[in-house]
Protein backbone atom coordinates (compact mmCIF):
# COMPACT_ATOMS: atom_id res chain seq x y z
CA UNK A 1 0.00 0.00 0.00
CA UNK A 2 1.23 3.68 -0.69
CA UNK A 3 1.50 5.33 2.49
CA UNK A 4 2.48 8.54 1.21
CA UNK A 5 -1.02 9.86 -0.56
CA UNK A 6 -2.52 13.13 -1.24
CA UNK A 7 -4.68 12.38 1.57
CA UNK A 8 -2.07 11.52 3.96
CA UNK A 9 -0.12 15.03 2.90
CA UNK A 10 -3.42 17.08 3.29
CA UNK A 11 -3.85 15.40 6.55
CA UNK A 12 -0.41 16.19 7.77
CA UNK A 13 -0.18 20.08 6.19
CA UNK A 14 -0.57 21.64 9.22
CA UNK A 15 1.76 19.65 11.64
CA UNK A 16 5.36 20.53 9.80
CA UNK A 17 8.22 18.63 12.05
CA UNK A 18 8.96 20.83 15.32
CA UNK A 19 5.70 22.11 14.96
CA UNK A 20 4.54 20.45 18.17
CA UNK A 21 7.82 20.55 19.92
CA UNK A 22 7.17 22.61 22.76
CA UNK A 23 3.43 20.76 23.30
CA UNK A 24 3.44 18.39 26.99
CA UNK A 25 0.71 16.88 25.28
CA UNK A 26 0.93 16.62 20.98
CA UNK A 27 -1.90 15.86 18.94
CA UNK A 28 -1.67 12.12 17.08
CA UNK A 29 -2.24 13.08 13.50
CA UNK A 30 -2.38 10.05 11.95
CA UNK A 31 -2.02 6.06 12.70
CA UNK A 32 -0.16 3.41 10.77
CA UNK A 33 0.04 -0.14 11.73
CA UNK A 34 1.33 -3.69 11.18
CA UNK A 35 -1.92 -5.52 9.69
CA UNK A 36 -0.23 -9.42 10.60
CA UNK A 37 2.15 -8.50 13.62
CA UNK A 38 3.31 -6.00 16.00
CA UNK A 39 3.99 -2.56 15.46
CA UNK A 40 2.07 0.73 15.33
CA UNK A 41 3.11 4.21 14.50
CA UNK A 42 1.47 7.11 15.65
CA UNK A 43 2.36 10.20 14.16
CA UNK A 44 2.34 14.15 15.27
CA UNK A 45 4.71 16.06 12.46
CA UNK A 46 5.32 15.51 9.11
CA UNK A 47 8.00 16.52 6.18
CA UNK A 48 6.96 16.14 2.75
CA UNK A 49 9.79 17.17 0.81
CA UNK A 50 11.98 14.42 2.85
CA UNK A 51 8.66 11.72 3.94
CA UNK A 52 10.05 12.37 7.51
CA UNK A 53 7.77 12.33 10.35
CA UNK A 54 7.91 12.23 14.18
CA UNK A 55 5.75 9.97 16.60
CA UNK A 56 5.40 7.21 18.72
CA UNK A 57 6.24 4.04 18.10
CA UNK A 58 4.99 1.08 20.01
CA UNK A 59 5.10 -2.84 19.73
CA UNK A 60 8.35 -3.18 18.58
CA UNK A 61 10.58 -3.58 21.61
CA UNK A 62 10.48 -0.41 23.71
CA UNK A 63 8.02 1.99 22.55
CA UNK A 64 9.75 5.80 22.15
CA UNK A 65 9.28 8.81 20.30
CA UNK A 66 11.13 9.59 17.36
CA UNK A 67 11.99 10.48 13.80
CA UNK A 68 10.29 7.93 11.40
CA UNK A 69 10.75 7.61 7.19
CA UNK A 70 7.83 6.95 5.57
CA UNK A 71 10.17 6.34 2.57
CA UNK A 72 11.31 3.17 4.44
CA UNK A 73 7.75 2.15 6.14
CA UNK A 74 7.04 1.97 2.35
CA UNK A 75 9.39 -0.61 1.83
CA UNK A 76 8.33 -2.75 4.28
CA UNK A 77 7.36 -6.28 2.92
CA UNK A 78 4.98 -8.65 5.32
CA UNK A 79 3.95 -12.34 4.81
CA UNK A 80 1.56 -13.07 2.00
CA UNK A 81 2.61 -9.75 0.33
CA UNK A 82 1.22 -7.51 2.96
CA UNK A 83 2.62 -3.89 3.38
CA UNK A 84 2.12 -1.68 6.67
CA UNK A 85 -1.47 0.41 6.53
CA UNK A 86 -2.44 3.82 7.52
CA UNK A 87 -5.80 3.67 9.70
CA UNK A 88 -8.24 5.13 7.81
CA UNK A 89 -10.79 5.83 10.44
CA UNK A 90 -8.02 7.37 12.90
CA UNK A 91 -9.86 10.00 15.04
CA UNK A 92 -6.59 12.64 16.08
CA UNK A 93 -6.23 12.74 19.81
CA UNK A 94 -3.37 13.40 22.49
CA UNK A 95 -0.38 11.19 23.06
CA UNK A 96 -1.82 11.02 26.26
CA UNK A 97 -4.57 8.73 25.05
CA UNK A 98 -2.21 6.56 22.97
CA UNK A 99 0.00 6.62 26.11
CA UNK A 100 -2.77 5.54 28.25
CA UNK A 101 -3.92 2.36 25.89
CA UNK A 102 -7.57 4.73 25.60
CA UNK A 103 -6.85 4.92 21.78
CA UNK A 104 -5.52 1.88 19.82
Amino acid sequence: MKLITPEFEELMKDYPLYSQEKEDDPLVVSKFFNPVGAGTWYLTEYNPEDHLAFGYVTGLGEDELGYISLDEMEGIRLPGGLTLERDLYWKPCRLSEVKAGRRQ
